[in-house]
């Protein structure tokens, strides 16, 4: 479920307000920016579609997975590409070329329908974008043809593609009335065109062998590529785990400097004033649920160990406990944030007491 600050962060990116998600960012570094919203898009999705280069680039560097796919199996490569063939070399530069150097393996994700940014891609025309060109370079000798052909069919039928908003318009998420999509139409014209090539030359053994070897081959390619994106996406999951790791890590450091200093022996008030408000006190997570603060309490310790880890527990108890915490702090709290604190210290010293019941 998205939540609040993500709906935030999503206004920001349909808005295209740049310096608004830059500085809202930089406050929430631990809010993730890969999620799904409307029909299943992430913010990246929404900033493709928009051509908001700034925004996508931003969003990329902040971790955006581009390998997450809509509702339609696109991913934002799908849609730069698609935004690219409309408007030419300048989008191509802006989006379809970042990405495919943050992902090249998204070059060849599959959607819903079958097809992969790179023959989205082949839809330009050279002077539009000279790496469409260098895309088409990339053919085989004994695929020229056959996808010369292929060419030449989508050419005949790019006017009628636009013109009735065909299956690739996301922007209209409606059913295709025609009984027959595009890509089988294309796809049967080419296979009749094989056939009639095949038959001409009267070897149907050979093209049978061949056939046999050309989806040998493809498998063998659709393994590799599965496993590239597989690792891929670990590494992904990796990064944001260490990034977790993290941020955990110095959330318990904070909070054991935090308690030496407001707990220990000879403390005082803070150096601010004569009283300790909400934010002087050593939360473990100050914006943090009861359960989030234990999370961080906990962070490191080696459960396997029973007697230590009850300890532990202890320890931990006796400093939030509230009649203890009330006796060491009590004439320094804040008039104006006392209750607030009185009843944090009071949810996490019963988030402790029912973790302490439960290791008995």
């Amino acid at each position: 479920m998205v939540s609040r600050k993500q709906k935030k962060l999503l206004r920001y990116v349909e808005d295209g307000s740049v310096l608004k998600l830059k500085c809202y960012l930089r406050k929430h570094r631990e809010l993730p920016v890969t999620f799904g919203g409307r029909r299943g898009r992430t913010p990246l999705h929404v900033a493709c579609v928009q051509r908001d280069d700034a925004v996508a680039r931003l969003l990329l560097k902040h971790g955006a997975d581009p390998l997450i796919q809509d509702q339609r199996g696109n991913t934002p490569l799908h849609l730069a590409v698609r935004e690219a063939v409309k408007k030419g070399e300048r989008v191509y530069e802006d989006l379809v070329v970042p990405l495919s150097k943050r992902c090249p393996a998204a070059m060849d994700v599959l959607n819903a329908d079958g097809v992969t940014p790179r023959e989205l891609l082949r839809l330009m025309k050279p002077q539009q974008c000279p790496g469409a060109a260098a895309e088409k370079g990339k053919d085989t000798r004994k695929d020229h043809a056959d996808r010369e052909w292929r060419h030449k069919l989508f050419g005949e039928c790019e006017d009628e593609f636009y013109q009735k908003c065909g299956r690739y318009e996301e922007d209209f998420f409606v059913a295709d009335p025609e009984p027959q999509t595009y890509d089988d139409w294309a796809d049967r014209l080419a296979k009749e065109y094989a056939g009639k090539r095949a038959a001409a030359s009267g070897s149907w053994r050979g093209k049978a062998a061949r056939a046999a070897k050309e989806q040998e081959r493809k498998e063998k390619e659709r393994r590799e590529f599965q496993e590239r994106l597989e690792a891929e996406h670990r590494r992904y999951l990796e990064r944001a785990g260490r990034k977790q790791e993290e941020l955990t890590s110095s959330r318990k450091r904070c909070y054991e400097r935090g308690c030496a200093d407001v707990f220990g022996r000879g403390a005082t008030a803070s150096a601010g004033g004569n009283h300790l408000a909400y934010a002087d006190i050593p939360w473990p997570a100050p914006k943090g649920t009861a359960a989030e603060m234990v999370a961080v309490i906990l962070h490191g310790v080696d459960r396997s160990e029973q007697a230590d880890y009850r300890r532990f527990l202890r320890r931990q108890q006796a400093v939030w406990h509230p009649d203890r915490f009330a006796q060491r702090c009590g004439d320094r709290l804040a008039e104006a944030d006392r209750q607030r604190i009185l009843d944090t210290v009071m949810a996490l010293s019963q988030a402790l007491n029912k973790l302490s019941e439960s290791v008995r």
